[in-house]
């Protein structure tokens, strides 16, 4: 191929990452300071497999769902409010990127990491620690609700803004997952924004891996096509929240 036509290609391949992320896999580092990791498509469903539609999710009701591995859960939450728009933020490591904002007809639905940014805290079938507290509920955290908290250490995440940092332990935001409404309404996970703690959590939860997904191996394969998503009170036992 000439060096002309090289060139043009790539230049296209460029165009079609920066519009449409969940093209392609791998880290991306955009001109805007975006940390994205792009991973299987996956339609957010319910516990019978029907697709969920963004106008169906409750308001302030914290839904989990596992993305991007099998035994990474995620949580989503439709906000009673906007969120707000290209948010700066930083990684413990100090990596800039930007958190564009919620999806949705009134941008109001975000989806983040479960895993707590401090130590690693995260839902399970047994007992969770970590939720998106209603702004009329009272939380020992932070002065105000409508943020997600874990209870562990009182960590406070602002939902409303990439789930920076309001308070607590924890040194950097919850990682976002992307997700992206369709014409349908229907809501697809696509990806990671911001700096994830996965590896750690693989090396810390092995018992627990074998326990509830099989082993090492199962909990560490990629969501594809869908990711089952229920409401946190039918997927914990027990939920702490202080």
């Amino acid at each position: 191929m000439e060096r002309r036509s090289f060139l043009k290609v790539m230049a296209a391949g460029a165009t079609i990452v920066a519009v449409n992320p969940s093209l392609i896999r791998g880290t991306l580092r955009a001109d805007d300071g975006r940390l994205y990791t792009a991973y299987e498509k996956a339609q957010i469903v319910d516990s019978s497999g029907v697709p969920i539609k963004a106008s169906a999710l409750e308001k302030e009701v914290t839904y989990i769902f596992n993305y991007p591995f099998a035994s990474t859960p995620s949580l989503i939450v439709n906000l009673p409010e906007a969120t707000q728009q290209e948010v700066a933020l930083k990684s413990e490591a100090g990596e800039d990127y930007v958190w564009k904002s919620g999806v949705g007809k009134e941008r109001t639905i975000v989806a983040y990491s479960a895993i707590c940014a401090h130590q690693l805290t995260h839902p399970t079938p047994n007992d969770s620690f970590i939720k998106y507290v209603p702004k009329a509920t009272p939380t020992m955290a932070y002065t105000k609700s409508g943020i997600i908290v874990c209870s562990s250490h009182l960590s406070a995440y602002d939902a409303q803004a990439g789930a920076k940092v309001l308070g607590g332990a924890a040194t950097q935001p919850l990682a976002a997952v992307i997700l992206e409404v369709a014409a349908d309404d229907t809501i697809w996970a696509v990806g990671v924004l911001g700096s994830d703690k996965f590896q750690d959590y693989f090396k810390a939860f092995k018992p627990e891996f074998k326990e509830f997904y099989g082993g090492v191996a199962q909990a560490k394969q990629l969501v594809s096509i869908s990711a089952k998503t229920v409401k946190l009170t039918e997927y914990s036992k027990e939920i702490i929240q202080y």
